[in-house]
């Protein structure tokens, strides 16, 4: 065949293939009943039970199949196709704040601690280091036995943890607001010993299940920008660096009001989304661009604020900049320090 197309015949290979190499399947070859799956091989057809999860759709149209070979078993993957639900158009949103002590919080008040990852992260950590050390080849069969293990245990968290953020969401008829968090890992810096968890940190994995999971139960998702969510306080609004002392814990400079840090930001983060909603933004006949995206909406504050009577906030150094309340701050002339 080679010769025949102008290639000489030295160039021709051998073909081989592994003995429990993974095979390819479509309908034609290969089609699923309620219990059995028939397969069309050069022996003739053959009908095989196999035994299948419960979110497995009871009636799919599977296009494709792949029969693979793991672990001293047979497994099928198919691929499914599922219709989305046409999103709603919610009033509220359950804001979501991505983290990397607590991997997720959400607006009503529900954590999800990454105590447990950090757990399996340090102990495969431990374990390669000795194993990498050790160096025999009994050490390196340990090592592809676990290869993949912390993975696998952090995808499996994201789906249990997306999975709850979505039924949350749908339950409540409300849409889902996310922090856009792009680009995150190279913004930031940390020490040598935070180097490892921070770049195992895998928000766009969970950002990506809370997506697909939500076209399913269609409910809408919303990602907006995160600046200033962590600094901001909920109740009235106002601005600093100094209202977040310390990771977990949220104290406004302006009002006094305390909260966990992450629940305070993911609160932002539900009500930026409520109120940053674009109109319009291209004419429906000519595609001409009518106005610009709305910028990051804050909200104003809404609580009288008893700092203020003592000139804690200094007005004239108040600016909005990009649709962001900022007010500066100085410390109280009064006795006993700050109130």
């Amino acid at each position: 065949m080679l010769a025949a197309r102008g290639k000489p015949q030295k160039s021709l290979t051998e073909l081989s293939f592994r003995e429990h190499g993974g095979i390819c399947y479509d309908a034609r070859v290969l089609s699923i009943g309620r219990n059995r799956v028939s397969i069309w091989t050069l022996d003739g057809r053959i009908k095989l039970r196999y035994s299948k999860s419960d979110h497995f759709p009871a009636v799919a149209a599977v296009k494709q199949t792949d029969l693979v070979y793991r672990d001293g078993a047979f497994w099928l993957y198919a691929t499914v196709e599922t219709p989305d639900v046409e999103p709603a158009d919610p009033t509220e949103y359950l804001g979501v704040d991505l983290g990397v002590v607590t991997i997720a919080t959400t607006s009503d008040g529900a954590p999800f601690s990454s105590e447990a990852t950090e757990k399996v992260r340090r102990r495969y950590g431990r374990l390669r280091g000795v194993l990498q050390k050790t160096g025999t080849k009994s050490a390196r069969r340990r090592l592809r036995q676990i290869s993949g293990r912390e993975r696998r245990f952090k995808t499996d968290t994201n789906h249990v943890i997306s999975k709850r953020i979505v039924c949350a969401a749908e339950g409540t008829k409300r849409g889902i607001a996310l922090e856009d968090l792009k680009g995150i890992l190279l913004r930031t810096t940390v020490t040598k010993g935070q180097r490892e968890r921070h770049h195992k940190w895998p928000p766009p994995q969970l950002r990506s299940f809370i997506e697909y999971k939500a076209r399913r139960a269609g409910v809408r998702v919303t990602v907006i920008d995160g600046a200033y969510t962590s600094q901001q306080c909920s109740a009235c609004g106002f601005v600093h660096p100094g209202n977040r002392p310390s990771q977990a814990a949220f104290c406004c400079l302006a009002c006094g009001y305390t909260e966990n840090a992450d629940l305070n930001a993911a609160r932002n983060i539900a009500a930026r989304a409520a109120v940053n909603r674009p109109t319009r933004v291209c004419s429906p006949d000519t595609g001409e661009r009518l106005n610009r995206k709305p910028a990051k909406s804050m909200i104003p504050p809404t609580v009288s604020c008893p700092r203020l009577q003592l000139g804690v906030v200094d007005y004239k150094r108040t600016m909005r900049r990009d649709g962001i309340l900022l007010r500066g701050w100085r410390e109280p002339s009064i006795p006993g320090g700050r109130a």
